[in-house]
């Protein structure tokens, strides 16, 4: 947000890359599904690998908004300490283990690294997403408590005016 005297500007993602932030976040969905999908190997592998990549994307969620608040806490009431070892072990904990279980699967190294980089592909487009998706949250917050202040503002304004003396009549 910047200000200038009496005019105030809320920064705002523009609607091209809000655009691209969801495209690349469906393109790497898609990915990982068709990898997934046709993923050879045992029935259990195939159902470990589902499970770590959807860990890893909700654990993703989780630490991008962890982060996010613990940086606007800053001097405030912080979460426990506990809570920064659960987000931050369940993210690594998530990766640590899908990594673990692709390098681990008797595959095509070739089918591996597709598998491998649409996984990081898709991590990363969830981390834009999910800072995208809360900057504008917090734009519509701004603007939100800006047209607040403007219409107290103009009702004190209103108010204190000095009423009109009544016409005299002659």
């Amino acid at each position: 947000m910047s200000y200038s005297s009496n005019y105030v500007v809320v920064q705002r993602d523009t609607r091209a890359w809000q655009l691209q932030v969801w495209v690349s976040f469906g393109i790497a969905v898609f990915l990982c599904a068709t990898g997934l999908a046709w993923l050879p190997g045992e029935r259990l592998e195939q159902v470990f690998m589902v499970m770590g990549y959807v860990f890893c994307l909700s654990t993703t969620f989780v630490l991008a908004k962890f982060t996010r608040d613990s940086q606007a806490k800053r001097g405030a009431a912080a979460d426990t300490p506990m809570w920064h070892v659960v987000v931050w072990g369940g993210f690594a904990v998530a990766m640590g283990l899908t990594g673990w279980g692709l390098l681990g699967m008797d595959i095509n190294p070739t089918y591996k690294a597709f598998m491998g980089v649409s996984w990081l592909y898709l991590i990363t487009t969830a981390f834009t997403l999910a800072k995208m998706l809360r900057d504008r949250f917090e734009a519509d917050q701004s603007e939100a408590r800006l047209r607040n202040r403007r219409e107290v503002q103009t009702a004190s304004e209103a108010n204190a005016a000095p009423a009109e003396a009544p016409a005299e009549s002659a």
